[in-house]
């Protein structure tokens, strides 16, 4: 009997073994096949990559980011500039307020602010009245808000302006004191507008032989703070009779520019070769020295918001679409706002 008993033993210890050595080797085929799998995936992705890239299909970026918006303070070098700052509120006017209170804010005293960067609302202005209405903002300010100088009191309403449009809620804007609109400025005596926006201008150069048939073209260019990137407004008033897009290209292709603390990175050699401009956007087609990297066909991020950020301001559109002959390859890169 105990003979028996170690053969059924020895059997059943077989099969067991069997059924588990069978077991592994699908485990095994199981994980080679999936290895496989991705190792192929990651073949195609690494010899074909322009395929995947090319820009028959867009790319499309968003400028806009729910939790930021831009406003506009002083720089180091007296120019109101363009940084982004996180903003918390929901709500249009908590968002207006939120923005209102950075401008108020000095890089020394403030988290809140990079350093070498100045709110211009002059500390202790409060905020007597507020609305919003049909894209129409009326701000109620306290005496306190004139406690300024005749270098920055313009700049003060330059960034003031800047800022609130940064929101897509608002167009126009009225300014009030102690509830009587602000119609000229305290030291200078220049008359504002009776309603203000962006054709305000900011960082304002006059390039111009008399003041007849004059035309206004905002471009951004670049600042640089430490290691930290920002974009820098300047409006040119001049007697131009080129379309202003036209204007826009050439300036940032211009080096050295009138400033050396204003950088553009545009390529000398970069041509617009055509663009179309429509209601709300703008196309353009350059020739491929408009690329960073022609090999990966990418644009320097500097130059498509130096371009986009001009674009928008000077013609009040909201996407620009790049267009760029590169070989048998095409590159295109749509921004929109």
């Amino acid at each position: 009997m105990r003979f028996f008993y170690f053969c059924n033993k020895f059997i059943y210890n077989k099969y067991i073994l069997l059924g588990e050595s069978m077991m592994l080797k699908k485990s095994i085929v199981k994980r080679i096949t999936i290895s496989s799998i991705a190792l192929i995936i990651l073949l195609i992705t690494y010899f074909f990559p322009t395929k995947m890239e090319n820009s028959k299909y867009p790319q499309n970026l968003s400028y806009s980011d729910i939790k930021k918006s831009a406003i506009y303070v002083l720089d180091k070098n007296m120019y109101v500039s363009r940084i982004n700052a996180v903003i918390n509120s929901e709500n249009e006017i908590d968002k207006i307020k939120e923005i209102i209170n950075l401008l108020t804010l000095k890089s020394a005293e403030s988290e809140y602010l990079p350093t070498n960067f100045n709110g211009l609302i002059p500390t202790g202005t409060k905020i007597n009245d507020i609305s919003l209405d049909k894209g129409l903002l009326k701000i109620d300010f306290s005496k306190e808000f004139l406690n300024t100088t005749k270098e920055l009191e313009r700049k003060m309403i330059e960034a003031l302006v800047y800022s609130l449009t940064e929101l897509k809620s608002v167009d126009n804007i009225l300014i009030f004191i102690d509830g009587s609109q602000l119609i000229e400025l305290p030291f200078s005596k220049e008359k504002l507008p009776n309603i203000l926006n962006k054709d305000f201008g900011i960082n304002k150069v006059y390039d111009i032989d008399n003041i007849k048939n004059t035309t206004k073209t905002t471009i951004y260019y670049g600042g640089k703070n430490n290691e930290m990137f920002y974009y820098i407004p300047v409006t040119y008033v001049s007697n131009s009779t080129q379309e202003k897009i036209e204007i826009i290209i050439e300036k940032l292709k211009t080096s050295p520019i009138y400033e050396s603390n204003l950088v553009s990175y545009l390529n000398a050699s970069a041509e617009m070769t055509d663009y179309e401009i429509l209601e709300t956007e703008i196309k353009l087609s350059f020739n491929e020295y408009l690329l960073d990297n022609i090999t990966n066909g990418t644009i320097l991020e500097e130059v498509q918001y130096t371009i986009f950020l001009s674009l928008r301001d000077t013609y009040n559109i909201d996407k620009v679409e790049f267009n760029v002959e590169n070989g048998p390859q095409s590159v295109n890169l749509v921004i929109n706002f």
